[in-house]
């Protein structure tokens, strides 16, 4: 698969007392354990309801940082008929991206690298949550003036919910970017072995 190139439409750090918004910024320092000043900065996390752990197991953290794409949330906010825009910002991501409009189905190993030389690797999917979809149907409303449902959001972000992963490369992460995205492929000796 060839890489592909993409823009940085806006980035975001959620301070550690909020809970799922983030604050539009025109940086953002990536270091080896995180996002600086993002409440997700940190090599470790417990594990939650749904992780493989038992919940409050200490565990690698693989959520350092979030991206969503301008395209995909576009889609939601068609699928879920937003009387205004869907924001990143309110999706608690830390990076949004434009020209990515399959982002979500990027897979793990997957690396972006951006001008400064700061490299973030996807580690995986990011599945809409039931807390964030209820967030939403208190704070949005519909077009057509019907309520939404406490988990509208969850139906219509089911494959586009975004990306989570780690920092591979430490560096500055600018509003306006252009970001390259390598997606991951296995080396073509273990693809061999793999289809025998």
């Amino acid at each position: 698969m060839t890489s592909i190139v993409g823009k940085v439409e806006s980035v975001y750090i959620g301070s550690p007392g909020s809970e799922f918004t983030k604050d539009s910024c025109a940086s953002v320092q990536a270091e080896l354990d995180g996002l600086v000043g993002d409440r997700h900065r940190s090599i470790q996390r417990q594990s939650w309801a749904g992780d493989k752990q038992a919940e409050g197991t200490i565990r690698r953290n693989e959520r350092q940082w979030s991206a969503v794409s301008v395209e995909e949330l576009a889609f939601i906010q068609q699928e879920m008929d937003l009387d205004r825009q869907l924001t990143a910002a309110d999706l608690g991501a830390n990076l949004c991206l434009v020209g990515v409009p399959k982002l979500s189905q990027l897979p793990r190993g997957t690396i972006f690298v951006f001008p400064s030389g700061a490299e973030l690797m996807v580690e995986e999917y990011n599945p809409p949550c039931a807390e964030m979809s209820q967030k939403l149907a208190s704070t949005y409303a519909t077009k057509s003036g019907a309520a939404l449902g406490p988990m509208d959001f969850s139906k219509a972000a089911k494959f586009s919910r975004g990306l989570v992963g780690i920092v591979e490369v430490a560096g500055t992460i600018n509003s306006g970017d252009v970001v390259t995205i390598k997606p991951y492929q296995p080396v073509p000796w273990l693809a061999r072995l793999v289809n025998k």
